[in-house]
């Protein structure tokens, strides 16, 4: 549990954020009121261990204010329930792993399980009267849900996004509840999420009579992704204190997501002037040479702090590198065993891609940057690899997924990281040599220091 509850000075800041949601929990008791949260923060600032904070706080089904962890990332809640049996067992529990297990699911769920219990009774209030929604920003708009209801669940003429049936499901609390809604900034990733509208929308429209408190900076574009106003909201309430701005991730690089944001935005300059401000205490190499990557980790890390090899999911053609991104990743095998299991992340082998790795974290890792998103003529271009050749992205959304792919890789490390671009080859055409070539040039001239 060490590694999910890393602390250093950010740990005043959680404390102030964690304190006043309980707050908020306890008023909307006390007034016998439904609320709702929006907790924003950068990557790595420990929104997951707040929710967690007050899942296991409150993880009694006798206790009113009983709460829940809900996330639609499989790969975290694999990892957190694996790391609390563990860790239950390493501290003499007096119960079976199984025992510890079925005890951590009771308070850290997939959020489709939650979504499905739901759908059993539409008239039926959950057990819990505090959820938390992990990286609620992501959640499905109105037409994935449907599709997904009708295809998946027999739910035909569907008519609800997931954050307005998310909302309605704990609305059925005839007396109180809270929602805890974790945002992200730049973190959607997949087709069909709703982002942060989807939530003031229903809210808007449906539910009135709820409170809601948010972070003041909801109204920038890197957590809203658009403009959003909750001005159409009567018991809206800004609250400075629900956003969490100290890294605790890179936590010897405060400022490290705002330089990946200048360094996604082409912004070299900007990026460079923001590395030098850190780049004493939080190391990003860039190098051609993937065994050169590799020995370089190696000797940066020390005792148990956790390495790994991660890249796009659509980093296809890193294959000839031995790079398979397209292989199935046992989350909780790659993030928790020991170095000397061929599992773990320890031995730079199996990749975890953006959507395994997204919210948890490596002390040290290696970035594989294909050609997906690749650097040329002063701009990023958008890629996909489709049967046996890349086709542009031509989609503003999916352009974005794809930005937000690298962003997700690229703010993963707690100390340092490295960054390999291959070198290509002029006998394929699916990796000639100026697919990566500027793309590495970019790189160097954020400031990123060549191996």
């Amino acid at each position: 549990m060490n590694d999910i509850s890393r602390n250093d000075a950010g740990a005043v800041n959680l404390e102030i954020t964690s304190q006043r949601i309980q707050d908020i929990v306890h008023q909307a008791k006390l007034k016998q009121q439904k609320a709702i949260c929006f907790v924003t923060g950068v990557p790595g600032t420990g929104k997951t261990l707040v929710g967690l904070n007050i899942a296991t706080s409150h993880q009694h089904l006798h206790d009113d204010e009983h709460a829940v962890f809900l996330s639609g990332n499989g790969p975290l809640v694999e990892v957190l329930t694996e790391a609390l049996a563990r860790d239950a067992i390493e501290r003499g529990s007096l119960y079976s792993k199984a025992h510890e297990l079925r005890s951590a699911e009771a308070k850290i769920q997939n959020i489709h399980r939650f979504r499905d219990e739901s759908l059993k009774d539409l008239t039926a209030a959950p057990p819990e009267k505090v959820v938390i929604f992990d990286e609620a920003q992501r959640a499905w708009d109105l037409a994935s849900t449907a599709k997904f209801m009708t295809q998946k669940r027999g739910q035909k003429a569907f008519n609800q996004s997931e954050p307005d049936f998310l909302i309605s499901v704990m609305d059925r609390h005839c007396d109180w509840c809270v929602i805890v809604a974790l945002i992200g900034g730049g973190q959607e990733i997949n087709t069909g999420e709703a982002g942060l509208q989807g939530w003031v929308d229903a809210l808007v429209s449906r539910y009135p009579h709820w409170s809601v408190h948010f972070s003041e900076k909801l109204s920038q574009i890197e957590y809203a992704g658009r403009d959003v106003c909750f001005a159409g909201i009567k018991n809206a309430y800004a609250e400075p204190s629900l956003h969490l701005s100290t890294s605790m991730r890179s936590f010897r690089a405060e400022t490290l997501s705002h330089m990946i944001h200048y360094l996604i935005a082409n912004e070299a300059d900007k990026a460079a002037g923001c590395y030098q401000k850190f780049s004493a205490n939080f190391s990003i190499k860039v190098t051609r040479d993937l065994t050169s990557a590799k020995n370089w980790i190696k000797n940066q890390a020390r005792a148990n702090e956790t390495k790994g090899l991660i890249a796009s999911s659509g980093g296809i053609r890193l294959k000839p590198e031995g790079i398979f991104v397209k292989n199935r990743l046992a989350a909780a095998d790659w993030f928790l065993n020991s170095p000397e299991d061929v599992r773990s992340c320890h031995y730079l082998e199996d990749v975890a891609t953006e959507f395994d790795i997204q919210g948890l974290e490596l002390d040290w890792s290696i970035v594989a940057w294909d050609a997906d998103y690749r650097y040329r003529k002063g701009r990023f271009e958008h890629w996909k690899f489709t049967g046996s050749s890349w086709k542009q992205r031509n989609k503003e959304e999916q352009k974005r997924y794809l930005e937000n792919a690298y962003r997700v890789l690229l703010t993963r490390a707690r100390q340092g990281l490295i960054v390999f671009v291959p070198k290509g080859d002029e006998q394929d055409d699916t990796r000639l040599p100026k697919f990566y070539d500027e793309t590495y040039d970019y790189l160097v001239a954020c400031g990123l220091d060549q191996i």
